[in-house]
Protein backbone atom coordinates (compact mmCIF):
# COMPACT_ATOMS: atom_id res chain seq x y z
CA UNK A 1 0.00 0.00 0.00
CA UNK A 2 1.03 3.56 -0.63
CA UNK A 3 -0.65 6.16 1.17
CA UNK A 4 1.31 9.68 1.39
CA UNK A 5 4.93 10.52 -0.39
CA UNK A 6 7.34 13.02 0.44
CA UNK A 7 8.68 15.34 -3.05
CA UNK A 8 9.88 18.56 -2.20
CA UNK A 9 12.08 19.01 -5.36
CA UNK A 10 11.30 22.04 -7.41
CA UNK A 11 10.62 21.42 -11.31
CA UNK A 12 13.62 22.31 -12.60
CA UNK A 13 15.68 20.32 -9.62
CA UNK A 14 12.83 17.37 -10.55
CA UNK A 15 13.77 17.39 -14.61
CA UNK A 16 17.84 17.34 -13.29
CA UNK A 17 17.68 14.01 -11.18
CA UNK A 18 14.93 12.36 -14.05
CA UNK A 19 18.35 12.62 -16.93
CA UNK A 20 17.96 9.61 -18.94
CA UNK A 21 19.76 8.09 -21.47
CA UNK A 22 18.43 7.18 -25.03
CA UNK A 23 19.44 4.12 -26.89
CA UNK A 24 22.80 5.56 -29.59
CA UNK A 25 22.80 8.79 -27.92
CA UNK A 26 26.03 9.54 -25.23
CA UNK A 27 24.78 12.77 -23.87
CA UNK A 28 21.84 12.76 -21.19
CA UNK A 29 18.63 14.12 -21.98
CA UNK A 30 16.37 15.88 -19.69
CA UNK A 31 12.91 15.19 -19.52
CA UNK A 32 11.19 18.77 -20.16
CA UNK A 33 8.33 19.55 -17.24
CA UNK A 34 4.68 20.93 -19.33
CA UNK A 35 2.27 22.36 -17.32
CA UNK A 36 -1.29 21.56 -17.30
CA UNK A 37 -3.99 23.33 -16.04
CA UNK A 38 -5.78 20.21 -14.40
CA UNK A 39 -9.17 21.97 -13.24
CA UNK A 40 -7.31 24.71 -11.40
CA UNK A 41 -5.34 21.97 -9.28
CA UNK A 42 -1.56 22.72 -8.96
CA UNK A 43 1.72 21.08 -7.66
CA UNK A 44 3.10 22.04 -4.78
CA UNK A 45 6.34 20.64 -3.33
CA UNK A 46 5.61 19.01 0.23
CA UNK A 47 6.98 16.77 3.02
CA UNK A 48 3.45 15.05 2.76
CA UNK A 49 1.76 14.13 -0.28
CA UNK A 50 -1.46 13.00 0.11
CA UNK A 51 -4.06 11.74 -2.38
CA UNK A 52 -5.90 14.37 -4.38
CA UNK A 53 -2.82 16.55 -4.31
CA UNK A 54 -0.65 16.83 -7.87
CA UNK A 55 2.80 15.36 -8.52
CA UNK A 56 4.65 15.43 -11.21
CA UNK A 57 5.20 12.21 -13.07
CA UNK A 58 6.61 10.74 -15.79
CA UNK A 59 5.00 10.06 -19.35
CA UNK A 60 6.19 9.46 -22.73
CA UNK A 61 6.33 11.97 -24.82
CA UNK A 62 4.16 10.79 -27.68
CA UNK A 63 1.38 10.71 -25.49
CA UNK A 64 1.30 15.03 -25.57
CA UNK A 65 3.05 14.67 -29.18
CA UNK A 66 2.26 12.77 -32.52
CA UNK A 67 5.76 13.36 -33.78
CA UNK A 68 7.77 12.65 -30.41
CA UNK A 69 10.11 9.70 -30.45
CA UNK A 70 8.08 7.29 -27.81
CA UNK A 71 11.69 6.99 -25.55
CA UNK A 72 11.06 10.42 -25.20
CA UNK A 73 9.81 11.74 -22.06
CA UNK A 74 7.93 14.46 -20.13
CA UNK A 75 7.48 15.74 -16.37
CA UNK A 76 3.58 15.98 -16.28
CA UNK A 77 1.95 17.14 -13.31
CA UNK A 78 -1.04 14.72 -12.52
CA UNK A 79 -3.95 14.21 -9.45
CA UNK A 80 -3.18 11.44 -7.41
CA UNK A 81 -5.99 9.17 -7.38
CA UNK A 82 -7.72 8.68 -10.55
CA UNK A 83 -10.43 9.78 -11.74
CA UNK A 84 -13.12 6.90 -13.44
CA UNK A 85 -13.22 8.71 -17.60
CA UNK A 86 -17.04 8.08 -16.94
CA UNK A 87 -17.43 10.15 -14.27
CA UNK A 88 -20.19 13.31 -14.48
CA UNK A 89 -20.40 16.08 -11.98
CA UNK A 90 -17.42 16.82 -9.30
CA UNK A 91 -14.36 15.04 -9.80
CA UNK A 92 -13.98 14.81 -6.28
CA UNK A 93 -17.17 13.06 -6.00
CA UNK A 94 -16.47 9.74 -7.73
CA UNK A 95 -16.73 7.68 -4.51
CA UNK A 96 -14.24 5.17 -5.35
CA UNK A 97 -10.50 4.92 -3.80
CA UNK A 98 -8.10 4.74 -6.18
CA UNK A 99 -5.20 5.93 -5.10
CA UNK A 100 -3.45 2.39 -5.11
CA UNK A 101 -4.25 -0.46 -7.89
CA UNK A 102 -3.78 -3.72 -7.62
CA UNK A 103 -1.02 -5.71 -9.99
CA UNK A 104 -3.83 -8.39 -9.39
CA UNK A 105 -6.20 -8.51 -12.05
CA UNK A 106 -5.20 -5.01 -13.15
CA UNK A 107 -5.46 -5.81 -16.77
CA UNK A 108 -9.37 -7.05 -16.75
CA UNK A 109 -10.51 -3.81 -14.88
CA UNK A 110 -13.23 -2.05 -15.80
CA UNK A 111 -10.96 1.11 -14.39
CA UNK A 112 -7.56 0.32 -14.94
CA UNK A 113 -7.71 -1.78 -17.73
CA UNK A 114 -8.92 0.72 -20.47
CA UNK A 115 -5.50 3.68 -19.57
CA UNK A 116 -2.95 -0.07 -19.49
CA UNK A 117 -4.38 -1.42 -23.39
CA UNK A 118 -3.75 2.83 -24.39
CA UNK A 119 -0.48 2.41 -23.02
CA UNK A 120 -0.97 4.89 -20.54
CA UNK A 121 1.52 3.95 -18.28
CA UNK A 122 3.28 6.74 -16.07
CA UNK A 123 6.12 6.26 -13.33
CA UNK A 124 5.38 8.30 -10.07
CA UNK A 125 8.15 10.32 -8.19
CA UNK A 126 8.98 10.87 -4.84
CA UNK A 127 11.96 11.31 -2.32
CA UNK A 128 10.27 8.26 -0.05
CA UNK A 129 6.86 7.16 0.97
CA UNK A 130 5.73 6.74 4.50
CA UNK A 131 4.19 3.34 5.67
CA UNK A 132 2.41 2.37 8.73
CA UNK A 133 2.79 -0.86 10.25
CA UNK A 134 0.04 -2.58 10.08
CA UNK A 135 1.17 -6.49 10.44
CA UNK A 136 0.69 -5.52 14.36
CA UNK A 137 -2.99 -5.68 16.00
CA UNK A 138 -2.84 -1.93 16.73
CA UNK A 139 -5.48 1.19 16.42
CA UNK A 140 -4.79 3.16 13.12
CA UNK A 141 -3.86 6.00 15.68
CA UNK A 142 -1.08 3.79 17.62
CA UNK A 143 0.63 2.48 14.39
CA UNK A 144 4.61 3.05 13.63
CA UNK A 145 5.07 5.04 11.03
CA UNK A 146 8.38 4.87 8.82
CA UNK A 147 10.04 6.48 6.06
CA UNK A 148 10.88 4.68 3.16
CA UNK A 149 13.30 5.43 0.52
CA UNK A 150 16.03 4.35 -1.95
CA UNK A 151 19.57 3.99 -0.57
CA UNK A 152 21.84 6.85 -1.20
CA UNK A 153 25.22 8.22 -1.11
CA UNK A 154 27.09 7.85 2.23
CA UNK A 155 26.74 11.36 3.02
CA UNK A 156 23.34 11.85 1.74
CA UNK A 157 20.92 12.06 4.65
CA UNK A 158 17.18 12.12 3.11
CA UNK A 159 16.12 14.53 6.17
CA UNK A 160 18.31 16.98 5.09
CA UNK A 161 17.99 18.64 1.87
CA UNK A 162 21.40 20.57 2.21
CA UNK A 163 23.68 17.29 2.11
CA UNK A 164 22.33 16.39 -1.52
CA UNK A 165 24.24 18.90 -3.01
CA UNK A 166 21.83 19.46 -6.35
CA UNK A 167 23.63 22.86 -7.23
CA UNK A 168 26.87 20.58 -7.64
CA UNK A 169 25.54 18.40 -9.60
CA UNK A 170 24.52 15.85 -7.09
CA UNK A 171 22.48 12.87 -7.94
CA UNK A 172 19.55 12.19 -5.40
CA UNK A 173 18.19 8.62 -6.21
CA UNK A 174 14.32 9.02 -6.13
CA UNK A 175 12.08 6.47 -5.95
CA UNK A 176 10.39 5.87 -9.46
CA UNK A 177 7.07 3.62 -9.22
CA UNK A 178 4.65 2.15 -11.48
CA UNK A 179 1.45 3.90 -12.72
CA UNK A 180 -1.50 4.07 -14.67
CA UNK A 181 -3.00 7.67 -15.67
CA UNK A 182 -6.01 8.79 -17.31
CA UNK A 183 -7.86 11.71 -18.67
CA UNK A 184 -11.13 13.12 -17.29
CA UNK A 185 -12.86 15.82 -19.01
CA UNK A 186 -15.74 18.39 -16.98
CA UNK A 187 -18.30 19.87 -18.49
CA UNK A 188 -16.47 22.92 -19.83
CA UNK A 189 -14.05 20.24 -21.84
CA UNK A 190 -11.50 21.08 -19.01
CA UNK A 191 -8.63 17.92 -18.95
CA UNK A 192 -8.12 16.83 -15.47
CA UNK A 193 -4.87 14.17 -15.56
CA UNK A 194 -4.84 12.07 -12.46
CA UNK A 195 -2.96 8.43 -11.41
CA UNK A 196 -2.63 5.55 -9.36
CA UNK A 197 -0.40 3.72 -8.05
CA UNK A 198 0.39 0.07 -8.81
CA UNK A 199 1.17 -1.89 -5.67
CA UNK A 200 1.36 -5.66 -5.12
CA UNK A 201 2.15 -8.29 -2.44
CA UNK A 202 5.21 -7.61 -0.41
CA UNK A 203 8.23 -10.00 -0.09
CA UNK A 204 11.33 -9.85 1.76
CA UNK A 205 12.04 -7.79 5.07
CA UNK A 206 9.59 -4.63 4.02
CA UNK A 207 7.03 -7.27 4.98
CA UNK A 208 7.40 -6.74 8.65
CA UNK A 209 5.94 -3.00 8.18
CA UNK A 210 3.25 -3.90 5.72
CA UNK A 211 1.54 -6.80 3.71
CA UNK A 212 1.67 -4.81 0.47
CA UNK A 213 4.14 -2.59 -1.35
CA UNK A 214 4.35 -0.39 -3.94
CA UNK A 215 5.73 -1.41 -7.54
CA UNK A 216 9.59 0.54 -7.59
CA UNK A 217 11.00 0.25 -10.91
CA UNK A 218 14.78 0.01 -9.92
CA UNK A 219 16.90 0.24 -12.33
CA UNK A 220 16.90 2.90 -15.51
CA UNK A 221 16.46 -0.41 -18.46
CA UNK A 222 12.76 -0.92 -16.54
CA UNK A 223 12.10 2.40 -15.64
CA UNK A 224 12.60 3.33 -19.79
CA UNK A 225 10.37 -0.16 -20.62
CA UNK A 226 8.21 0.71 -18.71
CA UNK A 227 7.35 4.08 -20.33
CA UNK A 228 7.70 3.32 -23.78
CA UNK A 229 4.29 1.76 -24.60
CA UNK A 230 5.37 1.69 -28.24
CA UNK A 231 8.15 -0.52 -28.06
CA UNK A 232 7.02 -2.86 -24.94
CA UNK A 233 3.21 -4.03 -24.87
CA UNK A 234 0.80 -4.16 -21.70
CA UNK A 235 1.63 -7.98 -20.94
CA UNK A 236 5.06 -7.76 -21.57
CA UNK A 237 5.39 -4.06 -19.44
CA UNK A 238 3.28 -5.82 -15.75
CA UNK A 239 5.67 -8.92 -15.94
CA UNK A 240 8.53 -6.18 -15.18
CA UNK A 241 6.97 -5.36 -11.91
CA UNK A 242 8.84 -7.17 -8.82
CA UNK A 243 9.27 -7.18 -5.66
CA UNK A 244 11.93 -4.20 -5.01
CA UNK A 245 15.13 -5.84 -3.44
CA UNK A 246 16.76 -2.70 -2.13
CA UNK A 247 14.92 -0.34 0.49
CA UNK A 248 16.13 1.68 3.43
CA UNK A 249 13.59 2.86 5.93
CA UNK A 250 13.64 4.45 9.75
CA UNK A 251 11.06 5.30 11.80
CA UNK A 252 9.73 8.66 12.18
CA UNK A 253 7.09 10.82 14.08
CA UNK A 254 3.21 10.46 13.77
CA UNK A 255 2.49 13.99 13.24
CA UNK A 256 2.93 12.69 9.78
CA UNK A 257 -1.16 10.82 10.44
CA UNK A 258 -2.57 14.35 9.90
CA UNK A 259 -2.45 14.72 5.91
CA UNK A 260 -2.46 18.96 6.69
CA UNK A 261 0.37 18.56 8.44
CA UNK A 262 3.06 19.79 5.43
CA UNK A 263 6.22 20.70 7.96
CA UNK A 264 9.86 18.93 7.19
CA UNK A 265 9.17 17.33 10.66
CA UNK A 266 7.31 14.62 8.59
CA UNK A 267 10.57 12.58 7.07
CA UNK A 268 12.54 13.23 9.99
CA UNK A 269 14.04 10.45 12.23
CA UNK A 270 12.46 9.84 15.26
CA UNK A 271 14.97 9.91 18.40
CA UNK A 272 15.91 7.35 20.20
CA UNK A 273 13.49 7.55 23.04
CA UNK A 274 11.00 9.55 21.97
CA UNK A 275 7.60 8.78 21.26
CA UNK A 276 5.97 8.69 18.08
CA UNK A 277 3.46 11.38 18.58
CA UNK A 278 5.10 13.87 18.32
CA UNK A 279 5.17 15.67 21.93
CA UNK A 280 8.87 14.52 21.91
CA UNK A 281 8.47 12.47 25.72
CA UNK A 282 9.10 9.42 26.42
CA UNK A 283 7.49 9.54 29.85
CA UNK A 284 4.95 7.39 32.06
CA UNK A 285 2.21 6.88 29.11
CA UNK A 286 -1.52 7.61 31.20
CA UNK A 287 -3.41 4.12 30.84
CA UNK A 288 -6.40 6.26 29.98
CA UNK A 289 -7.09 6.36 25.82
CA UNK A 290 -9.35 9.99 26.49
CA UNK A 291 -6.17 11.12 28.41
CA UNK A 292 -3.61 10.16 25.75
CA UNK A 293 -5.32 11.86 23.01
CA UNK A 294 -6.54 15.10 25.05
CA UNK A 295 -2.86 15.54 26.33
CA UNK A 296 -1.49 15.25 22.64
CA UNK A 297 -4.19 17.64 21.45
CA UNK A 298 -3.16 20.04 24.33
CA UNK A 299 -0.16 19.81 23.63
CA UNK A 300 -0.68 20.24 19.70
CA UNK A 301 -2.37 23.56 20.32
CA UNK A 302 0.13 24.85 22.99
CA UNK A 303 2.63 24.65 20.19
CA UNK A 304 0.41 26.26 17.74
CA UNK A 305 -0.66 29.07 20.18
CA UNK A 306 -4.62 27.61 19.83
CA UNK A 307 -4.90 26.92 23.58
CA UNK A 308 -8.37 26.65 24.63
CA UNK A 309 -10.39 26.94 28.21
CA UNK A 310 -9.70 23.24 29.68
CA UNK A 311 -12.92 21.84 28.88
CA UNK A 312 -11.65 18.13 29.18
CA UNK A 313 -14.69 16.47 28.08
CA UNK A 314 -15.81 18.40 25.21
CA UNK A 315 -11.56 19.11 23.78
CA UNK A 316 -11.77 15.41 24.02
CA UNK A 317 -14.89 14.80 22.05
CA UNK A 318 -13.91 17.56 19.69
CA UNK A 319 -10.58 16.77 18.85
CA UNK A 320 -11.09 12.75 18.94
CA UNK A 321 -12.69 13.37 15.62
CA UNK A 322 -9.46 14.77 13.59
CA UNK A 323 -7.96 11.27 14.64
CA UNK A 324 -7.15 8.91 11.93
CA UNK A 325 -10.05 6.29 11.59
CA UNK A 326 -9.49 3.05 10.31
CA UNK A 327 -12.15 3.05 7.70
CA UNK A 328 -12.56 0.73 4.33
CA UNK A 329 -12.63 2.64 1.37
CA UNK A 330 -15.04 1.74 -1.32
CA UNK A 331 -12.74 -0.26 -3.31
CA UNK A 332 -12.67 -0.22 -6.87
CA UNK A 333 -15.51 -2.19 -8.75
CA UNK A 334 -13.24 -4.78 -10.18
CA UNK A 335 -11.87 -5.81 -6.71
CA UNK A 336 -13.54 -7.91 -4.71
Amino acid sequence: MCGRTCLTLEPKELESCCKYNKNGQNKPKQPRYRNEFNCGKKYVPSFNVAPTDVTPVLVSALHFDESADSADRLLVPMMWGMVPRWHKGDFRKHGLTTNNCRLEGLAFSKLYGPPLASGQRCVILCEGFYEWQTVKPLKPSERAAFYVHAPQAEKVKMEDKSTWQLETGGQLQLLRIAGLFDVWNDENGDKLYSYTVITFETEGQFASIHHRSPAILETDAQVADWLDFKRVPANRALNLLQPCQALKWYRVSNVVNNSRNKSDQCNKPLEQGKSGDGSGKSGVVPKSKMMQSWLIVKKRKHDEGEEQPPALEGTVKQELKTEPVDKKPKPDPDVP
